[in-house]
């Protein structure tokens, strides 16, 4: 038995924000030192975010800038689209005026907490209005074209059940092997597998991906191999560097290493 094959339109959205987080966090001088330790996760608290239009490019922003810790703000005039963000869970509060957002993102901004906010009017209007008003937003969707990350591979995992018990001990050892990055880079990253999977919720439940050194990935099979004959993690896992497919199980003898290799 196999995990599932990963959804297409979530794997694809759940890319889409992994590289807008980095972009994000990169863009911004964070809270943090500009090269903080593993522990010293980086935080855009205290900043505003300004993403546009819900649909379709707002919805991976607000997300993106949650799992980032800013506070951000988009609009539509399809109330379905509004609801249908608060209901993902891509937004937090739905409100009918700039008046009632920014009485929400001010007080978040204050105590520097992430909170998505979506106002249910045309951007336009509400760009005017924010002209007026004299609200100007810390980071805005032109300044954040996520580049390809060079020399980077893209790892996805899974798990054949209960992924709500084993996928966090995962994210645990592929943290853990982020140590081996520069310690900016592992700080972004393991910020983005700690928050990741409480933004995206049901959408990308059952699997994880992550842009990393191939030798970060190298070592995360090795140990998640290890945890496997170990019995540690009871299940079969599956994972990917840059679509080449490994399966994780556990060994008749230990002794003998992987039962599955990876080639890149």
């Amino acid at each position: 038995m196999t995990p599932d094959p990963i959804p297409a339109a979530a794997l694809e959205f759940t890319l889409q924000v992994e590289r807008l987080y980095s972009s994000l966090v990169q863009a911004a001088k964070p809270s943090e030192p500009a090269e903080p330790a593993l522990h010293q996760e980086p935080s855009l608290g205290g900043k505003l975010l300004y993403a546009g239009e819900l649909i379709p490019n707002g919805r991976p922003l607000l997300v993106a800038a949650n799992i980032a810790g800013a506070a951000s703000l988009a609009a539509t005039a399809d109330p379905a689209a509004g609801k249908q963000a608060m209901r993902g869970g891509v937004a937090d509060f739905l409100v009918n005026s700039l008046d009632e957002a920014l009485r929400i993102l001010k007080n978040e901004i204050r105590k520097r907490e992430a909170a998505a906010v979506c106002i249910a009017i045309a951007p336009e209007t509400v760009e005017c209005e924010m002209l007026e008003r004299g609200v100007l937003p810390d980071l805005v969707p032109r300044s954040l074209l996520p580049p390809a990350p060079p020399g980077q591979v893209l790892v996805t995992w899974a798990v054949t059940s209960a992924p709500a018990q084993w996928l966090p001990r995962l994210d645990a050892l592929a943290i853990d092997c982020l140590r081996k990055s520069a310690a900016g880079q592992a700080s972004i990253a393991a910020r983005w597998l700690r928050l990741a999977p409480r933004y995206l919720g049901r959408l990308a439940q059952n699997f994880r991906l992550l842009h990393c050194q191939l030798d970060v990935a190298q070592e995360f099979i090795s140990r998640a191999q290890s945890a496997v004959d170990r019995g540690e993690i009871a299940v079969e896992v599956q994972i990917t560097i840059n679509g080449n497919q490994s399966i994780l199980r556990q060994s008749p003898n230990p002794a003998t290493g992987p039962a599955n290799s990876l080639t890149c």
